[in-house]
């Protein structure tokens, strides 16, 4: 049992020190960047996930709206989570049309879609990418594996590969997420 535990403690590790690499700090850095010009124009960021994927989102949106490192005023992101739509619109329209309805509902140019996925090919994230594109949003999208049907699509990519399970992809996303709002509070409350 010890050593599947520390297989598993390297694997994270491993999976964390990719957020080392040039190009996922660069990922990192014009991501706050670009959310901090987002928030200051009026718009808001919208995100997406399945499982895990999902609870990530909801966390990147309650550390935005909410309070992260200091009290600060709140910053508009919605996670498409709502049981209500989620239902509705799997139940009438299909599961993989979740993301996508709710990107044509509060999606509007200007502002970010964020999808996460750690195989690149979930269908209703695929969906709900493509409707942020038609829509005018700028597109992140936080991925794992080889990146699947996704990679080199959107405007900002992370993508954690090597892994075959989702554990480490998502626990280094993460930790992206919390270095990405670190860098937001410090762009827009400098003061604080």
């Amino acid at each position: 049992m010890k050593n599947n535990l520390l297989n598993g403690i390297n694997n994270s590790i491993q999976a964390l020190e990719q957020l080392k690499k040039p190009s996922h700090l660069l990922f990192m850095e014009e991501v706050a960047h670009v959310m901090a010009s987002c928030f200051e124009n009026g718009n808001k960021v919208i995100l997406a996930g399945n499982g895990g994927s999902l609870c990530d989102a909801n966390h990147f949106a309650e550390e935005l709206t909410g309070v992260f490192k200091k009290v600060r005023p709140a910053l508009p992101a919605i996670s498409l989570s709502e049981p209500g739509h989620l239902t509705c619109v799997g139940n009438d329209l299909g599961f993989d049309q979740v993301f996508s309805r709710g990107v044509e509902a509060f999606g509007k140019s200007g502002d970010i879609f964020v999808g996460l996925t750690t195989s690149g090919n979930s269908p209703n994230i695929i969906n709900a990418f493509d409707m942020a594109k038609r829509r005018g949003l700028i597109t992140v999208l936080f991925l794992g594996k080889n990146g699947g049907q996704l990679k080199g699509l959107a405007d900002f990519e992370l993508l954690i590969d090597g892994f075959s399970s989702s554990g480490p992809i998502q626990e280094a996303h993460m930790t992206a997420i919390h270095l990405i709002i670190e860098q937001i509070e410090f762009l827009l409350f400098p003061d604080l």
